[in-house]
């Protein structure tokens, strides 16, 4: 689903999509309707604009998460400020990319977007990762309740948090590339996280990441 309330662009960016192979099931310029047809056209991604005429793309986001919880969504956004793409992902955005990127790029984060992989323009990933371990200063205590993963679940976890991506992990580990994500994704279920964005909060608030 693509939201963007300039009709060219909109128009533009899910014609590319189609093109690509990507289909597309809605498209809207609001963000309230957005919330509202993602309910019923049920995407498993959308390609957000940050700045719509009603609502902000944070609230966006909390709405699409509200009604679709696995949902993933990319921001699309003419704007790289800081603060707006700390606001976006801890809100539930999977990515974020501006729209300067080139047609190549776009369509490479949507892919792996839509995979799982937290996806940022240049520059913008250390920022995030910076801003996680800033909140996970004082990382709770210990829970004995918490899943218990596997040796392999946890040296894939590690990796996740340094920021490597599935290919990164796959070549350092000697495993393939689906073995990597069949990890992540039993990771995912047993700590009832929905992305690898989560995914590394996660491990750099129990300091996986070191």
């Amino acid at each position: 689903m693509v939201v963007d309330d300039h009709p060219m662009w909109r128009e533009g960016v899910a014609r590319d999509l189609t093109e690509a192979g990507h289909q597309v099931v809605a498209t809207s310029g609001e963000g309230r309707q957005a919330v509202r047809v993602a309910a019923a056209a049920r995407p498993d991604l959308v390609v957000l604009d940050l700045q719509l005429p009603d609502i902000s793309g944070v609230e966006v986001i909390r709405g699409l998460r509200a009604a679709l919880p696995e949902v993933r969504v990319l921001m699309l956004s003419a704007s790289g400020e800081p603060q707006g793409v700390l606001d976006a992902v801890k809100a539930g955005a999977t990515g974020y990319l501006v729209k300067s990127a080139a047609p190549a790029e776009f369509l490479d984060a949507v892919s792996r977007t839509a995979a799982g992989e937290p996806v940022f323009t240049p520059g913008l990933a250390g920022l995030v990762l910076g801003e996680y371990r800033r909140l996970a200063a004082a990382p709770p205590a210990p829970d004995d309740d918490a899943p218990r993963l596997t040796e392999r679940e946890t040296e894939v976890l590690r990796l996740v948090a340094k920021g490597l991506s599935y290919k990164q992990i796959a070549d350092r580990l000697g495993l393939s590339h689906r073995t990597v994500q069949n990890h992540v994704q039993n990771t995912l279920g047993k700590l009832q996280l929905h992305n690898r964005v989560e995914l590394t909060r996660y491990a750099i608030e129990r300091g996986l990441d070191g």
